[in-house]
């Protein structure tokens, strides 16, 4: 029988992006250890269809659980809009996805904007696939009705990331082009939708400044998730681990040296060997 609280948190993306997540859960949670698998092989998930989704999630959560996890944790704004509450009915441990934190941390900080006759908006910027699916108006719904949400894609951001471009005039004006209609639309919040977004966070902070006349809070839902599942172990939903074990383990269902090669900029620390798994059809 293996030991309470011995098994890993695992963590599962359709690329890079998630590792923003692990970074947040080592800051938040030092003691657990991770098994974060990036399905490479079939990234990105933003495009492709609601049914093509769930079974590209239900293999990772398979490849996961056989590996022994305790918990997992969906760092796919995609995959937690589209098949987080199957994965939750299918299996028997906490799932946890990155939608529901980023909404709630949201809600909290424009609870004290309420006033007047205005309703407080809160922006989102996402990808294709996560602003169609509705999940961040359904989820703040589900917090308050107090709350309107203007959401708009930002397909642009994740390549700026990726070819590391977080600095400069380009993803500015590219950050600029996207916050300027959420801030236009009254948006007094703005949640980072996408798990590759908060390396531009800095700059779409400062863009929002900017053009609002006023700070505006960032939502980082990479960072709210981790301190959900903090707050699900300190109440016992997930079993938290001894001390002096956390490891990481790095998986990826395709071209393993070209994601290690980038990994160091999400995780901010060195990467640890990545392997190479394969995904059964399912």
């Amino acid at each position: 029988m293996t030991a309470r609280g011995s098994g890993p948190l695992g963590v599962f993306d359709s690329g890079l992006g998630g590792l923003t997540v692990v970074r947040a859960l080592r800051l938040a949670l030092p003691s657990e250890p991770i098994i974060y698998l990036g399905d490479t092989a079939r990234v990105p998930y933003g495009t492709r269809s609601a049914e093509t989704v769930v079974r590209y999630a239900r293999g990772c959560a398979r490849l996961l659980i056989d590996r022994g996890i305790k918990a997992l944790v969906v760092a796919c704004n995609t995959v937690s809009a589209v098949a987080l509450e199957l994965l939750r009915a299918e299996l028997d441990l906490p799932v946890i996805g990155v939608v529901e934190p980023g909404a709630r941390t949201a809600v909290r900080a424009v609870e004290g904007q309420l006033g007047g006759t205005r309703v407080p908006r809160i922006g989102v910027l996402g990808t294709a696939g996560t602003v169609a699916s509705g999940a961040y108006p359904r989820a703040v719904a589900q917090i308050s009705t107090r709350y309107e949400v203007v959401a708009l894609a930002a397909p642009l951001l994740v390549p700026l990331v990726e070819e590391g471009w977080l600095e400069g005039e380009v993803p500015r004006l590219v950050v600029r082009r996207y916050v300027e209609p959420l801030i236009d639309a009254g948006a007094s919040v703005l949640v980072l939708g996408c798990t590759h977004y908060p390396l531009l966070g800095h700059l779409i902070a400062e863009e929002a400044e900017r053009l609002a006349g006023r700070p505006i809070p960032v939502v980082d839902s990479a960072a709210a998730t981790a301190d959900a599942v903090r707050e699900w172990t300190l109440e016992d939903r997930i079993p938290t681990a001894p001390e002096g074990i956390a490891g990481l383990e790095l998986l990826v269902t395709d071209r393993p040296q070209t994601f290690a090669a980038v990994a160091s900029r999400f995780l901010g620390e060195d990467v640890p060997e990545v392997s190479l798994v394969d995904l059964s059809p399912g």
